[in-house]
């Protein structure tokens, strides 16, 4: 518990036992629910969640999203915060982001790679797509968002019944976000985390995976019906 406040973690997982015994190695004590999402891995990974103490939860239906929607489906705490199980993202930064989301009094709070510091940890065709897909997303919702692709974001799990989440796949990480600053009930903010080289394999495909986040963006914007 973080100041009266029940935390539970998500990690969505496909083949990542190196990865993820080195975020779950340096979770925060104070973290109440761990949650690993195992998305049809055929290594170790549940086994070596389940040996640091993290609840394991497999979902068979492959996708980024359906992992996430399974995950919050068992999330207990009153604030939810995810991560990758690749150890790109940095679990010692939790009790940062949430002073800032507390201190800012948001409701989700983006966690940024940008600058990104560690010159390993992003190679320069996925910068331009990742600031190619920022700059798309801020043009058509009218708000600047400086990383609408990271996978790190912590907000309160009261406003999952304020957003409607319909993607299973990678755009589902854009889409958390816009139906975050849609909502007139959800204040949102940014603030930049240190972003490392993942370990493992690479799951994306910057091509396949890119285009359509792209083609998502604009189809979710000008969809009959989405307006609030």
């Amino acid at each position: 518990m973080y100041k009266s406040q029940r935390i539970t973690v998500i990690t969505p997982c496909l083949n990542e036992e190196q990865g993820i015994a080195g975020v779950l190695r340096r979770m925060p004590e104070f973290v109440d629910q761990v949650i690993v999402v195992d998305n049809g891995s055929t290594d170790r990974t549940s086994d070596v969640a389940r040996s640091f103490g993290a609840e394991v939860i497999r979902e068979p239906v492959r996708g980024y999203g359906r992992s996430y929607k399974r995950g919050f489906a068992s999330a207990t705490g009153d604030i939810i915060i995810t991560l990758d199980g690749d150890h790109s993202y940095p679990p010692d930064a939790i009790s940062y982001l949430l002073e800032a989301l507390l201190h800012l009094d948001v409701d989700f709070l983006n966690a940024s790679r940008f600058p990104v510091r560690d010159s390993n940890a992003m190679s320069m065709k996925h910068r331009l797509g990742n600031w190619i897909l920022s700059l798309a997303m801020s043009v058509l919702y009218f708000r600047w968002v400086r990383d609408s692709q990271s996978g790190m974001w912590v907000f309160r799990r009261s406003i999952l019944k304020d957003i409607c989440l319909e993607s299973d796949g990678m755009a589902f990480s854009e889409e958390i976000k816009i139906e975050a600053l849609k909502s007139p009930r959800v204040r949102f903010a940014e603030i930049s985390i240190l972003y490392s080289s993942r370990m493992g394999e690479i799951k994306l495909n910057p091509w396949r995976d890119g285009f359509y986040n792209l083609y998502f963006l604009v189809k979710k914007r000008f969809s009959a019906g989405r307006a609030r």
